[in-house]
């Protein structure tokens, strides 16, 4: 089987590439591992700009929903807390983070894009987040904090498809760029992420973002324990197949 997360290191930029290309890069246990050992790995090996993008046609699918009807509620609550463990590290990251999205963006894949630093998407793509559709409180205080209580009220309240150009007017994305282009947002957010020392830019971050991981996590868990986990999900998904 291939790796199912690519990483590659030039200079002191560490890419990380979503790689399930079949599965639309959506977030399996040993994916969100793998980016989990990644991230923290990146914290000490002196990168100073994570990239993370996908390959295949779509960026990321969010929650890999194959084999949870086997899973125990347990089970299922704990890739969740990994999730979110994941985007936490990657938001309060010392270094410069920047994702590179296209094609359909869903779910926790949507959160990935969200917590980076710099927000590129290639034009068409598209966004949504259905999580609080099963009664899922994944991201939700992070989402509103960067485009408007109101805004992400409105996207996440009819689980709405959002495209690219709405992304970019409400600050969700920081630029559109089509992926021919992407080694110059590369190298346009390298210049900028090397500007200060290493330690003066982690500063920068920790001063800048509202540090809310114990209030996310517990509000991510009081959500995803809720008994009845297996059955939101299977009536969520059901649903989705009528569409």
């Amino acid at each position: 089987m291939a790796d199912e997360l690519l990483a590659v290191r030039d200079g002191n930029v560490t890419r990380l590439t979503l790689n399930r290309p079949d599965k639309a890069n959506a977030l399996s246990g040993v994916l969100v591992e793998a980016l989990l050992a990644a991230v923290d790995a990146a914290r000490t090996d002196g990168t100073r700009l994570l990239v993370i993008d996908g390959a295949g046609k779509h960026f990321c699918a969010g929650f890999d929903f194959a084999g949870c009807e086997e899973a125990s509620e347990g089970d299922l609550v704990l890739r969740f807390i990994r999730i979110e463990t994941l985007l936490q590290r990657v938001h309060h990251a010392p270094f410069a983070t920047l994702a590179l999205a296209h094609g359909r963006v869903f779910g926790a894949g949507a959160d990935l894009v969200g917590v980076c630093g710099r927000r590129a998407a290639a034009p068409g793509t598209t966004f949504r987040m259905p999580g609080l559709q099963f009664g899922l409180v994944l991201g939700t205080r992070r989402l509103a904090a960067c485009v408007g209580g109101a805004t992400a009220r409105a996207w996440l309240e009819t689980s709405a498809t959002f495209d690219a150009d709405i992304a970019l007017r409400a600050g969700f994305l920081t630029a559109i760029a089509a992926q021919e282009g992407w080694p110059e947002t590369i190298a346009e957010a390298a210049e900028a992420g090397g500007t200060l020392s290493p330690a003066a830019s982690a500063h920068l971050y920790a001063q800048t973002r509202a540090d809310t991981r114990e209030a996310d996590m517990a509000t991510l868990v009081a959500s995803a324990s809720a008994p009845g986990l297996n059955d939101r999900i299977r009536r969520y998904r059901a649903a989705q197949l009528q569409k």
